[in-house]
């Protein structure tokens, strides 16, 4: 018999999390604490993004890596995006960067960090093309320099504030303006940089096809999956963001440390899944795509497209502004990723190392006042 496009052993383990599709807005209909109604709304996104990864590596089977790892960081990033999306229409706007800030390094960090152990566990070293990884990493570099630019424009401008030689509606003007600008900037080096991938340089994402590890695929089936997770990630996302606030206060959380590690990992589920599964079978280009991809994409296309929205769905438009330790954790991130790939190989105490990084930063986020 041939097999469908999903496997049944990959998808077991997260089937028995869609039970938490019903029981978050019958939590809501029963009036249940906001911790119960969060912790349920985030367990049901966990499955539904994990059966988009699924939809879309079958879409991709057949493509190269770069087409491949590319189809899947961006719908990978889909729970991501409608998570912050419904987050900024309510007005959240620190869950809304510090999710930004979670899911640049928990891609980075943490989904290629347990791609690198779970694909060298049984292999000395594992290789992939370094002028790829070396693209990649330099657009990271490009992500964190438009976090770094608005704070310390920021920083200058309340030295300038305090000694009477700026206005606070001048400054207010100013950094918003820098935001708009250099998201602008972001979208066009990712426009560029899908020219690079796809197009001039597509001989260097030339990965192996997974085809035969789907069988035939069944594209409507794939898109149809595709379709009714989104809506209900959606659904679930409106109503985990309608939770936080009461579920943080109860916890004893912050809304920081929610945004940057909580709704980084339930939206990162699909990349975890996919590009795991990928170093599994020595796919090492196609996992470094889809992980240090969908971090790439968080920062070059989803960041710019909140600021965009935050114009007509968002009480206020959102700038580029993070605090100084999320831009510390994502230049930590940057530059961790950077050491790791330039020598285009990869085991799995690399994998562990970048996992450390992670731990270190999330403790430091738990911890943060």
């Amino acid at each position: 018999m041939t097999r469908a496009w999903a496997s049944p052993l990959r998808l077991q383990p997260l089937q028995l999390l869609l039970v938490f599709v019903a029981l978050a807005p019958l939590g809501v209909m029963l009036h249940w604490s906001g911790t119960a109604i969060f912790a349920c709304s985030a367990l049901a996104i966990v499955p539904l993004a994990g059966l988009m990864g699924e939809a879309t590596e079958a879409l991709g089977s057949r493509l190269g890596a770069g087409a491949s790892g590319l189809l899947n960081a961006t719908f990978g990033n889909a729970a991501e995006l409608i998570l912050a999306l419904v987050a900024l229409h309510a007005g959240h706007f620190e869950v809304v960067k510090a999710s930004l800030t979670g899911s640049i390094i928990g891609n980075a960090l943490l989904v290629l960090g347990v791609s690198m152990i779970a694909g060298g566990a049984k292999r000395e070293r594992q290789t992939f093309d370094r002028a790829a990884a070396a693209a990649s990493s330099t657009l990271l570099t490009l992500a964190a320099i438009g976090l770094v630019v608005p704070a310390v424009f920021h920083f200058v401008s309340e030295l300038e504030r305090a000694e009477g030689t700026l206005s606070p509606v001048r400054q207010a003007v100013s950094e918003h303006g820098l935001s708009v600008l250099i998201a602008i900037v972001l979208f066009i080096a990712y426009l560029l940089s899908l020219l690079f991938t796809l197009r001039t340089h597509k001989h260097l994402y030339t990965g192996g096809s997974e085809a035969s590890a789907h069988g035939p695929v069944d594209t409507r089936r794939a898109l149809l999956t595709l379709l009714v997770a989104t809506g209900l990630i959606a659904w679930m996302s409106e109503l985990l963001v309608g939770a936080v606030e009461a579920a943080t206060h109860a916890l004893g959380l912050t809304e920081v440390f929610v945004g940057v590690i909580v709704v980084a990992i339930v939206g990162n589920a699909a990349e975890h899944s996919t590009a795991v599964i990928m170093a599994i079978r020595d796919k090492m280009d196609l996992a470094l795509n889809i992980a240090i991809g969908s971090s790439i994409q968080i920062a070059l296309f989803v960041a710019p497209v909140l600021v965009f929205a935050s114009h007509w769905i968002a009480p206020r438009p959102m700038d580029l502004r993070f605090s100084p330790f999320e831009v510390l954790a994502v230049l930590a991130a940057v530059g961790v990723v950077n050491l790791v790939s330039q020598d285009g190989e990869s085991n799995w105490l690399e994998g562990a190392l970048l996992i450390a990084v992670y731990l270190v930063l999330a403790v430091a986020f738990f911890l943060l006042p």
